[in-house]
């Protein structure tokens, strides 16, 4: 991935859009997504209140309708065409965010993710998302407007993408680092899982660093390069060697893969996560699993 400015204040953002000229270069998406235990509907609140000029970015549309797990990457030309019906070029500078109460620091992240899959650079987070915008003070929006369907022409870098099997060999070769986002006790086997018939556990030998952990709690936005630094040292992790990052199904485990691009390093994802394994593994592969230790 190149080092395209990939996190942009909630100030840079107000002044683009006041910028005519600078606001005709960029497409700002809510790419807000809910657990299905929140019980809440992201595009409803998107139709009652979003960032003005935003369209909304659905990354349980914008995915593999075939797949029997959720939310898979689409095929490239389905999320050409997607995106492309959002007014997106391959000139665009797009801005995601999500309204998540962890300040904007879950499923923007997947979509800025998604973007690079598919050979898009030109896109940044907001820092703080939404829930810092409106702490802010900038003005909000009911008004969803009408854009202009563009043409995007997706290239495909396999190499931001993890499989089943890439992770099940690694078990043996131990050629990459696997950190899983997911909170500590849903890690741990103590904790559920939020989606029916998935235990709880972890693929052997990854680490744990849950996602909100990136967030300034106190300042609401990215911690420092130099916090991130510790906590993926703290954590066990050696920055120098390479590492891929896991979640629950493939959306956390970005706000990881995205906390270390700003360090620098490319770390691509596991894209089925820990439902992908649980249903596929052996009990020998799964560690801290309850089933498999009763």
């Amino acid at each position: 991935m190149s080092r395209f400015q990939s996190l942009v204040s909630t100030k840079w953002l107000f002044e683009c859009i006041s910028n005519s000229n600078a606001s005709s270069k960029l497409r700002i998406l809510d790419s807000t997504f809910h657990l299905p235990k929140a019980n809440r509907d992201a595009y409803g609140e998107f139709k009652q209140k979003h960032i003005p000029g935003a369209q909304f970015f659905s990354i349980t549309d914008c995915c593999d309708h075939s797949s029997e797990y959720e939310h898979m990457l689409p095929k490239p030309q389905d999320f050409a065409k997607y995106v492309g019906d959002l007014g997106i070029n391959n000139d665009t500078h797009v801005i995601v965010y999500d309204a998540s109460d962890g300040y904007g620091f879950f499923s923007a992240q997947r979509a800025w993710w998604m973007f690079h899959v598919f050979g898009h650079e030109q896109v940044s987070v907001l820092n703080g998302g939404f829930k810092k915008w409106c702490e802010d003070g900038y003005a909000t929006s009911n008004i969803i407007e009408k854009v202009k369907k563009d043409t995007f022409i997706p290239k495909f870098r396999e190499e931001l993408v993890k499989s089943f099997e890439d992770i099940e060999r690694n078990l043996n070769e131990k050629s990459f680092q696997v950190i899983d986002a997911r909170g500590s006790d849903r890690f741990n086997g103590t904790g559920p899982e939020p989606r029916p018939g998935i235990k709880p556990g972890h693929i052997p030998s990854a680490k744990n660093i849950p996602y909100g952990t990136v967030v300034d709690k106190t300042a609401g936005t990215l911690k420092s390069p130099e916090e991130l630094k510790e906590m993926f040292v703290s954590s066990g992790i050696d920055l120098e060697q390479p590492l891929v990052a896991s979640c629950g199904s493939g959306v956390s485990a970005c706000v990881l893969s995205f906390a270390a691009f700003q360090l620098g390093k490319t770390v691509p994802v596991y894209d089925g996560a820990w439902v992908e394994w649980y249903l596929r593994s052996t009990p020998e592969q799964r560690a801290n699993c309850p089933e498999d230790t009763v």
